[in-house]
């Protein structure tokens, strides 16, 4: 399927982009889903019929899993124990609250992964002596898997104790209650290292690291925004980097909130990203492309029109915050510290932060930001919300801070149409989870840490890496689970160092993937367990992100498990039996036991919540949020902050934190990294300054989030490949100079990797930018060129300063022609 995109340029508005649209005879349209429905290898023939034609057996509700922030049920149609059909939630209506949650086009083609040829079929070993990696692979039976895992668990407590075993982050199952693969300590995997003392545990995740370590900072902890469907109350709506309509595409994710919300209310919207996303072209009245990691100087820009013009709510700032100006610091902190004091030049780097400023180092012209200025400054209620792009940086902390202290200037915090400046919020269900335990071993490191600690894991201390729970690691990872994930390699940074380090069997001695495909990281492990999909057994699962509707979904099996594979829960049940804690590990339950026994503790904290006979007959249930305002953030501290304080030492939203003004003291960083007390604009290594000064490699490269996968699950589903190919967005101008045309055949590289792929050449990504859809998967030829296409052959190991998170949005490239 060919599609026609007419480019609207960086910071045209849309009324006008759509009469010059118009004008030059262009379309609008984006890849929608395939234009046929073949036949695959195990999924049968039956694709192209109708429900009414389908001469089915039964239909049995189950859900999609994965990682996108929605949560959406799908009725699985069987026929002679076969899934023919998948068919969208049909309860509900088109009302916000009570709507149908209608499955985006991944989850429509969920049986493309339940009967995928990389479904793993039997426990695997890697054959001893060869590669990890090298794809030399012997069958074990279940008790040779169990016997060398239990073994092996003994043996590491025994030589090192429980801090040499790690659970990495994966997201692959999201949602369940026992089949869940994060947060660890929900997971079934966690369940049973517990019952054995603890694991080293990790904080943070992929998704959100940088903004999960400043907030605590600047709001005492993770707050929310408030809902989409609370943007109805706003007379503006600034999305920083939030593209809501291609991460969270379902009517039970914020596709359908955000859509209804701007039809209903068309509350003028303004999207800021270095890439024109679908949410700018199906919401936005402006569109504001900066170069990426440089939200911070944009919004100082901003507040230095605000501040100027008087248009910023002093009132606000001075009852509620701590370090907007002189008058409002905390003691002993050197004059001229404040935020006001940093904008204003008055500092002690000594530079006003004018538009023309801000200009240069955002490449939005100095004009728009005087505007975007007093439009902000002159509309009350501001609705501000970021996605996770904008913190994914080497200076990310920062940059959260800076659209958090935004929504502060605006006094738009605690009111309905405002919001904190984070995530958008949502109303949810207060779901109990009795499988979750909790972790003995009080250890952690950063998400993104975990190599390090495989490689050097004792060198690594509080001060220098983030570890927390003691002063330093004592010993290296020395077995790794990976269950239902693919950040083992796949979505973690430099994928080639990744392979390098886990080829060395001797540094991680065992690595243990769970997974139902053969994915990027199963390539790399030592035993390979084949899990499930969740057609294969019952769970309940918690919601997604809905705006006003909260709902909970059973989650029944469909089908018998396919092949040899067996459920998580069961393979944990073994080795618990191995190890001596079968009891501890399941107290006398089955899953469905389990499943029932989550709906009764539920049913406490959920008066109306049906009984779990009468879930599982509904499918979906769903509730409407008690208020039609939306989900306000902060509404009690707004109405008394002193009855209702903050968690942050002064019980104010904190824009100068006294806390990271001592870290920035005390903390060990490397040349080049800082961290400072207030939300500054900084450049970094391999960010928008270097971009402009290195001759080698002089583009940025981000990686946005797709339709054709979620992360890298749905990645090898032929119909989302071949409606959503795989290509690197790139300027037209930046093609020009490279003698590059749209379609071609292209190389994006760096020292760190090369990946090969088509060309998007579109004015929707700004200048000296490359966009990389995140997530593809690693297949590298013999040349060692991905050939598959995935960002992280581009990106680094190295961490943000804070949250020493990944900073996978910090990448300098360079692209030629093949």
């Amino acid at each position: 399927m060919t599609t026609h995109i007419t480019e609207r340029p960086a910071g045209l508005e849309r009324r006008s982009f759509l009469k010059w649209s118009a004008a030059a005879g262009g379309t609008v349209a984006l890849a929608g889903a395939a234009s046929h429905f073949g036949v695959l290898p195990g999924v049968g023939p039956a694709n192209a019929a109708t429900a009414s034609s389908l001469d089915v057996e039964r239909t049995v509700w189950s859900s999609c899993n994965v990682n996108c922030g929605s949560r959406c049920p799908l009725r699985m149609q069987v026929k002679n124990g076969r899934i023919v059909r998948v068919l969208p939630d049909n309860t509900g209506d088109d009302e916000l609250g009570t709507q149908q949650i209608r499955a985006c086009v991944r989850g429509r083609s969920i049986r493309h992964r339940i009967y995928n040829p990389d479904r793993l079929k039997t426990p695997l070993r890697r054959v001893p002596g060869t590669t990890r990696g090298a794809g030399e692979w012997e069958e074990i039976s279940w008790d040779e898997a169990f016997d060398e895992i239990a073994a092996t668990i003994q043996r590491l407590i025994k030589d090192y104790g429980n801090e040499s075993i790690y659970l990495n982050y994966g997201t692959g199952t999201l949602g369940g209650t026992i089949t869940r693969s994060w947060p660890p300590v929900q997971t079934p995997v966690a369940r049973l290292m517990n019952c054995v003392g603890g694991y080293l545990n990790h904080y943070g995740d992929y998704s959100s690291a940088q903004i999960a370590g400043a907030v605590g900072y600047h709001y005492g902890g993770w707050i929310g925004s408030n809902s989409l469907d609370d943007a109805k109350n706003a007379q503006l709506q600034i999305l920083f980097g939030n593209n809501t309509l291609e991460t969270r595409m379902s009517g039970g994710g914020e596709t359908f909130v955000s859509q209804q919300t701007k039809k209903l209310h068309n509350v003028r919207t303004i999207v800021v990203d270095p890439r024109y996303s679908d949410t700018a072209l199906g919401l936005a009245d402006e569109w504001v492309a900066l170069r990426p990691g440089t939200d911070a100087a944009l919004v100082a820009g901003i507040a230095h029109v605000m501040i100027s013009e008087d248009l910023h709510d002093q009132a606000f700032l001075d009852r509620y915050c701590v370090g907007f100006d002189e008058d409002h610091m905390p003691d002993g902190v050197p004059a001229g510290s404040s935020y006001r004091s940093y904008i204003m030049g008055e500092g002690p780097d000594g530079t006003e932060k004018t538009p023309r400023w801000a200009a240069s180092v955002t490449g939005v012209p100095a004009s728009s930001i005087i505007r975007l200025g007093r439009e902000i400054g002159r509309a009350r209620p501001v609705h501000i919300t970021q996605g996770w792009g904008p913190q994914r940086h080497a200076n990310g902390e920062n940059q959260a801070r800076a659209i958090f202290t935004l929504a502060a200037l605006t006094g738009s915090v605690g009111v309905p149409g405002g919001g904190t400046g984070e995530r958008e919020g949502a109303y949810s269900l207060p779901m109990a989870n009795p499988f979750a335990t909790e972790n003995p071993v009080e250890t952690a490191i950063s998400v993104f840490g975990w190599t390090d600690a495989i490689d050097h894991g004792p060198e690594m201390t509080a001060l220098r890496d983030g570890v927390r729970g003691k002063d330093k690691l004592d010993v290296p990872i020395k077995m790794v689970w990976q269950y239902a994930g693919n950040a083992l390699t796949n979505q973690h940074g430099d994928i080639n160092r990744t392979v390098r380090l886990l080829e060395d069997d001797t540094k991680c001695e065992l690595i243990v993937v769970i997974d139902n495909q053969m994915t990027v990281s199963a390539r790399y492990a030592d035993i390979v367990l084949p899990d499930v999909s969740n057609a294969e057994q019952l769970d309940i699962i918690q919601q997604g992100s809905a705006g006003n509707l909260g709902y909970t979904i059973v989650a029944d099996k469909v089908i018998e498990p396919l092949y040899d594979c067996r459920t998580v829960y069961d393979m944990m049940t073994e080795i618990a039996r191995r190890l001596g804690v079968e009891q501890e590990f399941t107290e006398g339950r089955t899953q469905e036991e389990w499943v029932a026994a989550v709906v009764d503790a539920s049913r406490e904290n959920i008066p109306d919540l049906p009984s779990f006979e009468e879930l599982r007959e509904m499918g979906v249930w769903k509730v409407k949020a008690p208020t039609d305002s939306g989900n306000v953030a902060l509404a009690d501290f707004r109405a008394d902050p002193e009855a209702n304080p903050l968690a942050t030492p002064s019980g104010k939203i904190e824009i100068f934190s006294q806390q990271l003004f001592e870290l920035a003291r005390t903390w060990e960083l490397p040349e080049g990294d800082r961290i400072t007390a207030l939300p500054e604009h900084l450049d970094t290594w391999e960010g928008a300054a270097e971009a402009r000064t290195n001759a080698t490699y002089p583009l940025q490269v981000i990686g946005h989030h797709y339709k054709q996968r979620t992360h890298s699950s749905y990645g090898n589903v032929d119909w989302m490949k071949e409606a959503h190919p795989q290509v690197v967005w790139i300027n037209p101008g930046d093609a020009a100079a490279r003698g590059i045309a749209n379609g071609d055949l292209v190389q994006v590289f760096n020292d760190r990797g090369r990946i090969q792929l088509p060309a998007r050449v579109t004015a929707r990504i700004a200048p000296g930018v490359m966009s990389v859809p995140q997530g593809a998967w690693y297949s590298p030829d013999k040349r060692g060129v991905d050939v598959g296409g995935s960002v992280n052959s581009l990106t680094s190991w190295h961490p943000s300063p804070i949250a020493k998170g990944n900073a996978q949005h910090t990448t300098l490239a360079q692209v030629q022609k093949v």
